[in-house]
């Protein structure tokens, strides 16, 4: 499990290299300026700094591509000083052959050499101060403030693993905390040490574990997210991450791609993507917000509310508060801890007696006699969720991923179920898109699955585009 310290670091690596490359290049043409202190001969080009400035705001997004090409935003809270100083050299270095072959084919661009040489020799030496500074800063949290510390547990009792116990011990810039040693990876020893002292990684090397208890124990590590390291002695998966420690070869399980830079990048589409769709459809929600409120008035219920808020269940089982268009009659909507809620929820208990046609944990109501007659048709189309864009932009939802669930249902879940909280529930998702609500809670379980363990931006896109299509598929209840 990525520290959102070690993700707010990487992430700022960005802007701060951008501002060290933009730094450099004044620098670089500041120097030039300057004769009398460098002695050099007359300038044999004169260009505007404005112009200067244009041709270096086009060459840091080129610059800072190639960094992360060259692995400059891998997420790690310790690493080598001298080892990123070469990468920054390397990846500075083949900036400046791209520069100097752009030049050679684009002759308008400025022609000077020594701002060339300068701002390469300049950009190594500012990136490399910037990155030292941030990382010297992030192991002074770390050391003395425990900021991004990874409590280990370990499993095992071997040589190897009293290496492990040796080494972290000594050396407190590694960035672990050993919060417990077990003989037996025992879940409920598991659990039991999680609920005391916090558990963010776990290192098994225990030959003695079956395929079993090393399964229960994945699914225990996924759905709480923790990260699952074993060296190993049986390869049980294909999706891992190898990498050495101590010298022994150690295989991590990938629960989802949606960790570090995955995390960043699919927060970053919500963003943006909600705040265009939000603009967008501003007209549509306009209109639909003015025929709920004069249908509330013909039906004389002048303060019935536009949006209904209804409580649900997101990542890591924390509740927030889903956005909708109100569907049904104010009365069926109302604060479940007045007298008239509860009323509410007795009749809703009733009718998903009588009239669900899902299995599981999850209802879904044939022919819902509480709707309006302006809710039937916008939630047909789906239109009332057109508000949950604010959820996406407010940070309490994604716009993929698995429908978030009322606390009753969640506590009807299995055990196994408890995956789908472990990332931000979505607007839309691939069980969406493959049946709607026409699906039973166990397949879309499965879809949801697997969307969680094989996530891409490029298939967040596919599904909002399929989304846009299936909107108008009507469906069969």
């Amino acid at each position: 499990m990525k520290k959102r310290s070690e993700l707010f670091f990487s992430a700022i690596q960005v802007p701060m290299d951008a501002a060290m490359i933009l730094l450099a290049a004044l620098s670089a043409f500041a120097i030039r300026n300057i004769p009398e202190i460098l002695a050099l001969k007359p300038k044999l080009y004169n260009f505007p700094l404005e112009s200067y400035l244009n041709i270096i705001l086009t060459i840091i997004p080129l610059a800072l591509f190639i960094y992360a090409m060259e692995g400059l935003y891998n997420i790690k809270v310790t690493r080598k000083f001298w080892q990123e100083a070469m990468k920054v050299f390397s990846a500075t270095s083949i900036v400046l052959v791209v520069i100097i072959v752009t030049i050679f084919l684009k002759r308008e661009w400025f022609s000077s050499r020594f701002i060339i040489l300068a701002g390469w020799v300049l950009t190594v030496v500012y990136v490399t101060i910037g990155r030292y500074a941030l990382q010297k800063i992030q192991k002074h949290l770390l050391e003395t403030r425990g900021v991004g510390v990874h409590r280990l547990l370990l499993i095992g009792r071997n040589g190897k693993m009293d290496q492990i116990l040796k080494l972290i011990k000594h050396n407190a810039a590694l960035g672990y905390k050993i919060v417990g040693h077990m003989e037996a990876g025992s879940i409920r020893a598991v659990r039991e040490l999680k609920e005391r002292k916090g558990v963010d990684e776990i290192i098994v090397c225990d030959a003695l574990l079956t395929d079993e208890e090393q399964e229960k124990l994945i699914d225990y590590c996924a759905i709480n997210n923790i990260s699952y390291k074993f060296i190993p002695t049986k390869l049980q998966t294909a999706k891992f991450e190898a990498g050495i420690f101590n010298g022994e070869p150690i295989i991590e399980i990938r629960h989802t791609p949606l960790e570090g830079w995955g995390k960043i990048l699919k927060r970053t589409f919500d963003i943006i993507s909600s705040s265009i769709l939000i603009v967008i459809l501003s007209p549509l929600m306009l209109l639909v917000s003015l025929l709920i409120k004069f249908e509330s008035l013909f039906e004389n219920r002048k303060g019935a509310p536009i949006i209904y808020k209804n409580e649900r269940i997101g990542s890591d089982g924390k509740k927030f508060n889903v956005f909708k268009f109100r569907y049904m009659k104010w009365e069926f909507c109302t604060d479940p801890n007045t007298k008239e809620g509860k009323k509410a929820l007795e009749y809703e208990k009733e009718l998903i007696e009588k009239l669900s046609i899902k299995k599981g944990p999850l209802y879904k109501i044939k022919n819902d006699p509480r709707k309006t007659k302006v809710g039937a048709f916008i939630e047909r189309f789906s239109i009332d969720e057109l508000p949950q864009f604010f959820n996406v932009l407010f940070g309490d939802m994604s716009l993929v991923g698995p429908r978030p669930h009322q606390e009753r249902e969640v506590e009807k879940y299995n055990e196994y179920h408890r995956r789908l909280l472990t990332i931000k529930p979505g607007v839309t998702g691939m069980a969406q898109v493959s049946g709607r609500s026409d699906l039973e809670f166990e397949d879309e379980y499965k879809l949801d699955v697997f969307y969680i363990e094989n996530w891409s931006l490029w298939q967040d896109i596919q599904i909002c585009l399929k989304t846009a299509l299936v909107l108008f598929r009507k469906r069969k209840n």
